[in-house]
């Protein structure tokens, strides 16, 4: 039989080291746990929104023209958008193309080529997006 292992004393850091691991970012603590007891506040709400477009079906049109329709899957705060199962329809004046989509799978849309996006309403439960 193996004896007990010792519990370690973990001591509390010092105020010094406790700020200094906050602005590193390494606190453990994330944006949303610090606005956790604000029940009305604009992150928290922003943060819901998002939350419920995860998964829909969304189309993006970009500024060359093209546009993509995917399963939103994920964002960041440069804007940059990931979607699942994307197809690429590329602008009209393509004669060629002729309206049909390319299969592209997963794909990452930057931030900055957005210039719209727009939710299929069958995917989201109300209209309190629109």
């Amino acid at each position: 039989m193996a004896a007990p292992a010792a519990l370690a004393v973990v001591e509390p850091l010092a105020p010094q080291q406790q700020q200094q691991q906050q602005e590193n970012g390494c606190s453990g603590k994330g944006p949303e746990d610090l606005v956790e007891d604000k029940a009305d506040s604009p992150y928290l709400h922003a943060r819901r929104k998002l939350e419920n477009l995860l998964n829909k079906s969304m189309r993006i049109r970009m500024t060359d023209g093209r546009t993509l329709v995917g399963c939103f899957l994920c964002t960041d705060r440069d804007c940059n958008v990931i979607l699942g199962s994307a197809q690429e329809y590329l602008k009209a004046s393509d004669s060629f193309s002729a309206g049909e989509p390319r299969v592209l799978g997963l794909a990452m849309v930057p931030g900055h080529h957005i210039v719209s996006i727009e939710v299929e309403l069958e995917s989201l439960p109300s209209l309190q997006y629109l």
